[in-house]
C-alpha cells in the first residue's frame, strides 16, 4: 500500500467516525409531530369512553376527536439527523428545548405536570359541558396539594371538597381560611370533606406558620372545585397530558347528556383549552394536530381562534372552524347539521 492510499485509508475512516459521532450528538433540540387522535364517543373494553351515571346519557352517531402531538420525551435526547428530518418534513417543527422543558425540571417533575394539567383539564371540561346543558354546578373549596412536612400529611388529600369545618359549613375558600385562622396554634380543627362520593371527617392539628409565629395553618394549598350531581369519568390514556384537549372532552360530556346529535354522523377533530366558564384558549401545536385529524379521516376541525394565525396553509379536506367558547362551538356545529346555514359558519380566512 502507498503512502497515498494509506493517508487516504485512514481520512476515511476518521470521516465515517466523525460523520457517526456528530449523527449520535444529542442537540438541545424537541421534534414535534402529528400524534395521534382519540374518539371521545368510542368504547373502550366494551364501556363508553365518556361514562355517565346519576343523569340520563344519549348515544352519539359520529365521532368527536381529540388530537395530540408527538413530542421528544423529557427524558430523552434528539440527535441531529432526527432534527433535520424534522425540520424538512411537512407539519412538523423543531423547536428549542429549554422552550418545551424548563430548565432544572426534572423528567419526572415534568410528567407530573402534564398528568395534573389534563386532569385539572377534564375538571374544567366537564364543568363547561355541565353548564352549557343548564346542569346545576356549585363552586366549592378543594385541596390541591398537601406540605409533605405539614399536619396535614396523610390526612388531607388533593381532589378533596371541603364541606365544613367544625362542623359548619363553608363555601369559598376565604371562609376555609377564616375559620383556620380562628383556632390557636395547636389546636385540632375538624374538617369535613367529599372524598369518593362520601363526606368524611379528618382531624388536623394546626402548627404555627413559618414567618408567624401566632399564625395557625394546617399545610395544604386550596382552590376552587366543582360539585355536581352526577359521576362523569373520561377515559383517556394517561401518557397524554397537558390542557389542550379540554375543548373537545367538554363537547364529548355534552354530547353524552344531552339529546340530540352534535357530529351529525361525522368525525369531528379539534383542539383548545377550555375553562370552567366555557372560555376557550391557544395552544401549540396546531399544525401537527390538523394533520393528524386529516389522518384520521376527520372532516372538521375545531380551533381556538388565536390560533388562526399558526395555520399555515389550509388543509384541503378538512374545514376548519374557529371558536372563542364553548358556546360557540356547539353554534358551530348545530349551523353545520343545518345546510341553509353551513355556509355562514366562521373559518380561519
Amino acid at each position: 500500500m502507498t503512502k497515498q492510499t494509506w493517508t487516504a485509508a485512514v481520512s476515511a475512516v476518521l470521516f465515517v467516525a466523525l460523520a457517526a459521532a456528530v449523527a449520535l450528538l444529542p442537540v438541545p433540540f424537541v421534534s414535534w409531530s402529528p400524534g395521534s387522535t382519540v374518539d371521545l364517543m368510542e368504547k373502550v373494553a366494551g364501556k363508553d369512553r365518556i361514562s355517565i351515571a346519576g343523569a340520563q346519557s344519549y348515544p352519539a352517531s359520529g365521532q368527536l376527536r381529540l388530537t395530540t402531538v408527538a413530542v421528544t420525551k423529557a427524558s430523552a435526547q434528539l440527535t441531529l439527523p432526527e432534527a433535520l428530518l424534522s425540520y424538512w418534513l411537512a407539519a412538523r417543527e423543531v423547536l428549542p428545548r429549554e422552550a418545551v422543558f424548563p430548565a432544572g425540571v426534572s423528567p419526572e417533575d415534568v410528567d407530573t405536570r402534564e398528568f395534573q394539567s389534563m386532569d385539572d383539564s377534564q375538571s374544567q371540561a366537564i364543568t363547561a359541558a355541565l353548564r352549557a346543558a343548564l346542569v346545576p354546578v356549585s363552586e366549592v373549596p378543594i385541596v390541591t396539594a398537601v406540605i409533605a412536612t405539614g399536619p396535614a400529611h396523610e390526612k388531607l388529600k388533593p381532589g378533596d371538597e371541603i364541606v365544613a369545618i367544625d362542623r359548619r359549613k363553608v363555601a369559598s375558600i376565604d371562609e376555609v381560611r377564616r375559620a383556620i385562622r380562628a383556632h390557636e396554634v395547636g389546636e385540632a380543627v375538624v374538617f369535613s370533606v367529599r372524598r369518593d362520593a362520601h363526606v368524611v371527617n379528618v382531624t388536623v392539628t394546626t402548627v404555627s406558620a413559618n414567618n408567624q409565629p401566632t399564625e395557625p395553618v394546617v399545610g395544604i394549598n386550596l382552590s376552587i372545585g366543582y360539585a355536581y350531581l352526577p359521576q362523569i369519568s373520561i377515559d383517556i390514556d394517561p401518557q397524554i397530558g397537558g390542557p389542550s384537549a379540554g375543548l373537545m372532552m367538554a363537547l364529548g360530556v355534552y354530547e353524552r347528556i344531552t339529546p340530540g346529535d352534535l357530529a351529525g354522523g361525522r368525525a369531528i377533530a379539534g383542539t383548545g383549552t377550555v375553562t370552567a366558564a366555557g372560555q376557550v384558549g391557544s395552544v401549540g401545536g396546531v399544525q401537527e394536530k390538523i394533520a393528524g385529524a386529516e389522518r384520521a379521516g376527520a372532516s372538521v376541525f375545531l380551533l381556538p381562534e388565536g390560533n388562526c394565525p399558526d395555520v399555515g396553509s389550509p388543509p384541503s379536506t378538512l374545514r376548519l372552524v374557529k371558536v372563542a367558547t364553548l358556546g360557540e362551538a356547539l353554534a358551530a356545529l348545530a349551523d353545520l347539521n343545518d345546510p341553509s346555514r353551513a355556509d355562514a359558519v366562521p373559518g380561519c380566512s
